[in-house]
């Protein structure tokens, strides 16, 4: 019965998931903070509060990841002058990322990307979890209030 009750919960949590390689593509743009690392099964590294966020450009399956750190204002600057060119091809009905800096190359696999989420496993098997990032103050809210 346990049995058949997990069986369950995982076939409505995968189909619950944005596994179309195109629709995730479309989705990755945007601003992204961390919100957890799975290291292993077992273990998980939150992050309650990140200084830094993921900027993700992508336009016809070329683009960049660049960190940035978010201002009071609703702002950014720049948390450093890299960034990492990404290359995105959808292989075997996965979408991969194919990142290069002057230092090095690696792959990553899209698990989960939707307007709201993204999960990224990495070449060493790490499960990378984001959330779209919301600033605190945003500039809707500063018209609404004036």
């Amino acid at each position: 019965m346990k049995k058949a009750l997990y069986l369950l919960v995982v076939i409505v949590l995968s189909s619950c998931t944005n596994t179309d390689p195109n629709e995730q593509l479309q989705n990755l743009t945007g601003y992204w903070t961390i919100e957890k690392v799975e290291v292993e099964n077992d273990s998980v590294v939150e992050y309650s509060l990140s200084q830094y966020i993921d900027y993700i450009e992508i336009k016809d399956s070329v683009g960049f990841r660049k960190k940035l750190q978010p201002k009071i204002d609703g702002g950014y600057i720049e948390a450093s002058n890299d960034s990492e060119k990404i290359t995105a091809k959808i292989e075997d009905d996965v979408l991969n990322l194919y990142y290069s800096t002057a230092f090095d190359e690696w792959q990553e696999t899209v698990l989960v990307a939707t307007e709201e989420e993204l999960v990224i496993k990495n070449r060493d098997d790490k499960k990378y979890y984001y959330k779209k990032y919301e600033p605190l103050i945003s500039t809707d809210e500063e018209e609404t209030t004036e």
